[in-house]
């Protein structure tokens, strides 16, 4: 089996939560079970999605992010009191579209005081002969959410200690996950692929931080903590955002592919193109030799199954940009950014995940 991501075949984690444990999460929510209990309903979920992943042909496992609230705050919770989102503005009315960006709340410093993800490693590596993925927020999601009013509102009064502490702090998690035998973590980071959308600048602007400068900044402080990953191999992940089938940027790539490609010392993306929010595959053609897309074309926001020949007919337009053999397929993001999931039934979510593997295997003969 090849052990070396990407896979032809990825998803990018997350998985819709099972109803039950859904419900006990509301148990544990209102005191009425305790940690212990909840802990072994997440165990048994994750194990049973780990199933689902072999069964339908993934090389990778993930545990669905089963014990998250949401992709950035379970993470972020663990390094002080910080929220990604304690801020929210309007969530959408169930319809899809467009809503805002949620605020980050900084209150105290970033500090690393325990490993995150190691226990959720080993139990997968347990479960799977596959090569488990697991999956933490960019390092400059909170800075992106808050800006530097957020950063020395409470915590701070100077940013760059904030960098410095957001730093060591994924240093110390990716040393940690390196020790236990983790060999493969995604990062999501979003912002990058909202930069590229005018009303994003202009809030970004609004607020007081240059966009443009932020680029820069965002690429420098990830190369930091990219040098933190010894052993480990990282893909980043890049969306609009995807929250109950919503959405918070519309842009092509254009704006950001030379630096994206060629100054981020990233070996592969997971980029979004489910739909035209993302424009088209031209900016592909920057990708120098080495590195691979993973093409997210199977959406996760709607219920209806893609057709596999219109799937392969957008793999070859990708590729008279980007050879062949550096491309590969998934979904364009999660399917539960947050605990309550896209407005897709898991039927729908077993048969886009199998479209997935079935499409990667008659393109380049592998899943």
């Amino acid at each position: 089996m090849d052990t070396h991501p990407p896979f032809r075949a990825e998803h990018i984690g997350s998985l819709l939560r099972p109803a039950g444990l859904l419900a006990l999460r509301q148990k544990f929510n209102r005191g009425e079970i305790d940690q212990h209990e909840l802990a072994a309903a997440e165990n048994r979920a994750i194990e049973e999605a780990v199933t689902l992943q072999e069964r339908l042909g993934f090389k990778l496992a993930t545990d669905g992010e089963f014990r998250r609230r949401s992709y950035h705050s379970y993470f972020y919770a663990q390094l002080g009191d910080v929220a990604p989102d304690a801020v929210m503005s309007d969530v959408g009315d169930g319809s899809g579209g467009r809503v805002s960006q949620p605020g980050a709340v900084i209150r105290s410093k970033l500090r690393w005081t325990h490993p995150i993800h190691v226990d959720h490693f080993k139990l997968l590596k347990s479960l799977t002969r596959a090569v488990p993925k697991i999956t933490i927020p960019g390092p400059c999601a909170l800075h992106f959410r808050g800006g530097d009013k957020a950063v020395t509102a409470h915590a701070y009064r100077d940013v760059d200690e904030f960098w410095n502490d957001t730093v060591e702090a994924y240093h110390d998690e990716l040393a940690a996950l390196a020790t236990a035998g983790c060999t493969y973590v995604q990062i999501d980071e979003t912002a990058f692929a909202k930069f590229g959308d005018p009303a994003v600048q202009a809030t970004l602007t609004a607020r007081g931080d240059d966009w443009r400068a932020l680029i820069d900044s965002y690429i420098d402080v990830t190369n930091r903590v990219l040098r933190g990953a010894n052993g480990i191999r990282v893909g980043m992940h890049l969306c609009r955002g995807n929250r109950g089938g919503h959405w918070h940027a519309e842009g092509s790539y254009d704006l950001i592919a030379d630096k994206l490609f060629n100054a981020l010392d990233i070996d592969f993306f997971f980029l979004e193109y489910d739909s035209p929010r993302a424009g088209d595959f031209s900016p592909l053609r920057l990708l120098p030799k080495g590195k691979t897309i993973a093409l997210g074309l199977v959406s996760t926001k709607a219920a209806a199954v893609e057709d596999k020949a219109a799937l392969k007919r957008r793999i070859e337009e990708a590729s008279r940009h980007v050879d062949l053999d550096r491309l590969a397929l998934s979904p364009q993001c999660g399917f539960a950014s947050s605990e309550e999931g896209n407005p897709i039934p898991p039927a729908a979510q077993e048969a886009k995940l199998q479209l997935v593997v079935e499409v990667a295997r008659e393109v380049w003969g592998e899943s």
